[in-house]
């Protein structure tokens, strides 16, 4: 009968981890994911990004959307769970600009 209460206990803390986990996994919740949503151009007008809190889709033709993730200052992208990520390097963000390092090493300036 005296393990019951500790068994409970473990429960609890077990489903109180799990739903911290799931909570801050979730893309729109990350402050620069917030940020990023949005439709962008690049300065160039070539390149069109949309991205939103389901998608990353890329427009230079032909568009392509992606599933992705954000840790720190990088933008992982992968199509339909596919591995390995595809890894953009933000180098600035704020409401108006981005600037993105593209995995080719080139860099694309992005304006709403």
């Amino acid at each position: 009968m005296k393990k019951y209460p500790f068994i409970l206990v473990h429960a609890v803390c077990a489903l109180v981890l799990f739903s911290v986990a799931c909570n801050n996994h979730q893309s729109a919740s990350n402050p620069v994911n917030k940020k990023l949503m949005g439709k962008w151009k690049s300065k160039d007008g070539d390149t069109k990004l949309e991205i939103t809190d389901k998608g990353f889709t890329t427009d230079d033709g032909q568009p392509v959307t992606e599933d992705y993730f954000v840790q720190n200052d990088t933008i992982f992208t992968s199509y339909q769970g596919s591995r390995p990520y595809t890894k953009f390097l933000i180098k600035n963000l704020d409401d108006h600009k981005l600037t993105l390092f593209y995995p080719d090493s080139d860099v694309v300036e992005f304006a709403r």
